[in-house]
């Protein structure tokens, strides 16, 4: 089990998805959640903080406290987003953020879209410095991927146990979907409306779908990102159909992915020429330094620079060298 939770994974990986949670926090302040600051015009009376609220315990939001939170959240998200200072900066967001929901969410309303993105901002921290490109292996960031896994999983089978906890069968053959689609659906989930029974099918589907989502660690790699692209298209059709996005679970959710693959700034600059073609560093024949030419024991110029960008060994734990 601990292997498991531990399986390490290239620090080009972590790296990006690092980057992607803190650059998600930046644009949840001020397009997701900017509503947070209107807290502010609500009597305190009517602030009803959630349990950890009670426990810590926190003040009741005002203009100021709020505004000091919106402030210093962004800026240390953007400076956390570029790798810097990983524990320090963190910690810092993570609390922050923390205080950001605790204050969105204690005035009646919790959305359980935000758990997996909570789980990610504590674990990060402790997954230690990542290089974008990187592809050394590392266990502590392995494990932060991995509890973000089961945090975005268990948002999914909690939810189908909620359902039927609450709604018993009777969600299942319900209206559910049909009070969603009158409160805010679109004019494809009109047109999915009138398909008899169909709206009944998908609320069987929904919950069998999430009941079976911890499926998805007992996959091949292959067939696993073929279901994480499942969970995807799922919340494409119900963005949609009722026009809920779900934007920060499919933010931690990304944990599943190889990231590392993704490299926008290599390929920008690639696409305006500021990058050498790979002709311009190979070995031509007609160079003097080709292979046949260069004394024995001795490498060609280049080879050492490009294996340890390129072709570096991964090894759990940490580089190789001293």
């Amino acid at each position: 089990m601990s292997r498991w939770l531990t399986e390490a994974v290239p620090r080009g990986r972590v790296a990006a998805f690092r980057t992607l949670i803190y650059l998600f926090v930046a644009a949840d302040l001020v397009i997701f959640t900017p509503w947070v600051r209107t807290r502010v015009s609500v009597p305190g009376d009517l602030y009803r903080p959630l349990l950890i609220g009670r426990l810590l315990p926190l003040p009741t939001p005002t203009e100021t406290l709020v505004t000091v939170i919106f402030w210093a959240l962004l800026l240390l998200a953007l400076l956390a987003a570029t790798g810097r200072a990983p524990r320090l900066l963190g910690w810092a967001v993570c609390a922050l953020y923390l205080e950001w929901m605790i204050i969105a969410m204690s005035y009646g309303k919790v959305d359980h879209d935000r758990f997996g993105l909570l789980v990610a901002l504590a674990v990060l921290p402790t997954a230690g410095r990542a290089r974008h490109g990187d592809t050394t292996r590392t266990e502590a960031g392995g494990w932060a991927l991995r509890v973000t896994q089961v945090a975005v999983i268990c948002t999914y089978f909690l939810a189908a146990f909620a359902k039927l906890r609450f709604g018993g069968l009777d969600w299942l053959t319900g209206s559910v979907l049909a009070r969603a689609i009158i409160r805010r659906g679109t004019d494809l989930a009109d047109l999915i409306a009138q398909v008899p029974h169909l709206l009944i099918v998908a609320q069987f589907g929904i919950v069998a779908f999430e009941l079976l989502s911890p499926v998805v660690f007992f996959l091949p790699a292959r067939w696993r990102l073929a279901m994480v692209g499942f969970f995807y298209s799922f919340h494409a059709v119900t963005i949609a159909t009722i026009t809920i996005s779900f934007a920060p679970h499919l933010a931690a959710m990304t944990s599943f992915l190889p990231l590392e693959r993704v490299r926008p700034l290599v390929w920008a600059r690639r696409l305006v020429g500021r990058e050498t073609p790979a002709s311009a560093t190979d070995v031509s024949p007609a160079d003097p330094m080709d292979a046949d030419t260069v004394p024995p024991g001795q490498a060609p110029v280049g080879a050492g620079a490009e294996r340890a960008l390129d072709d570096q060994a991964p090894v759990v734990g940490r580089p190789v060298g001293p």
